[in-house]
Formats: structure tokens, sequence, C-alpha cells
């Protein structure tokens, strides 16, 4: 169980509880059942609706700002040692994969394959959706904080470490291309 999550984020893997691994996969795979997403449409569809033109996916944008909160990580523990402030990489990580879950109740696909916002997606961003799913599997307040806190309905909150990281990484990609 999980196989065809784990084939579309493997950075699951590097998330060392195993219990929280598996709340992700659930997570995820409540999501993708909801409007009954493939695979290959979450690898083919726009990581946002806010720019015109997008040419990076959903699917490689929530892979990219993991892997690269990972990578925030890591050169702060290289850089600063004992020094840095404490991160919890398994909250980083879990963040980073379920921050843009939410996405999957906000869009919606026609039959022929346009992806647009739903009404539900109107009333409620995928912020709000992504809290509400994680937190029916369970998943740690840590976590939903990294969720909550990465997008704009969020500037004037204190984010904790590892949603500052997330933050950051996540916003890199979207000034890229907005």
């Amino acid at each position: 169980m999980g196989e065809n999550v784990l084939k579309l984020l493997p950075e699951i893997e590097r998330i060392g509880e195993e219990a929280l691994r598996r709340k992700v996969i659930n997570v995820w795979e409540e999501a993708m059942a909801y409007r009954d997403w493939t695979n290959d449409e979450l690898r083919s569809i726009p990581f946002t609706l806010l720019a015109a033109d997008v040419k990076i996916f959903f699917i490689e944008h929530v892979r990219t700002c993991c892997r690269m909160s990972i990578a925030v990580d890591e050169v702060l523990s290289e850089a600063y040692g004992e020094r840095k402030t404490p991160v919890n990489r398994d909250y980083l990580i879990a963040g980073a994969l379920l921050a843009d879950v939410g996405k999957l109740l906000e869009f919606e696909k026609k039959s022929d394959g346009t992806i647009f916002k739903s009404d539900y997606g109107k009333k409620l961003r995928h912020p709000f959706s992504g809290v509400g799913l994680a937190f029916k599997h369970g998943l740690p307040p840590e976590v939903l904080h990294v969720i909550a806190m990465h997008s704009k309905e969020a500037t004037t909150e204190k984010r904790s470490p590892e949603a500052i990281i997330f933050h950051h990484a996540d916003f890199i990609d979207f000034e890229l291309v907005s």
C-alpha cells in the first residue's frame, strides 16, 4: 500500500519515522482519490494557477521544494554545527511534501484535461485543505504548522524553523515563474 504515492514522491522515504511516513502517504492517497487524480495528471498539471504559461509541473514543484528544504537544512548544519537552530528533519520533509496537497481539492479538471480552480478552491485555498487532511490523518501540529504557514495567508504570523525553511524554498519556485 502506498506504492503509487511513493512512485510520485520518493522523498517520503527520507522521513525516518515510519508512522509519520505512513500518515503522509495516507494524506496523499485521500487527496488523490478526491477527484480521481492519476500520477500522470499530477506530473503534467501546472503547480500554480496564479501565473500564466507555467512550465513547472505540480509534482516537480513538490519534490523540488522538498529537496531544496533538505539542502538548506544540510548547509546550515555544515556551516553552524551544534550552533544551528534545531530543525526536525522529519517534520520539515513531511511539511514540505504536504504543503500543496490541498491543491488536489482546490484544483479541478475538465474532460479535456484543462485544470481550473474549483468552486471549493475559490472558498478554501490549499493551505486550509491541506491542514484539514493532515489533521484528519493524525499528523503532528508541527507538520500542520508548516502546511498552514507556507503561503501568503500567514505573512504576519511567527513561523517555526521548519516553516521558515520551507516557506522560502516554496517562494523561490513561485517567484521565479510569477
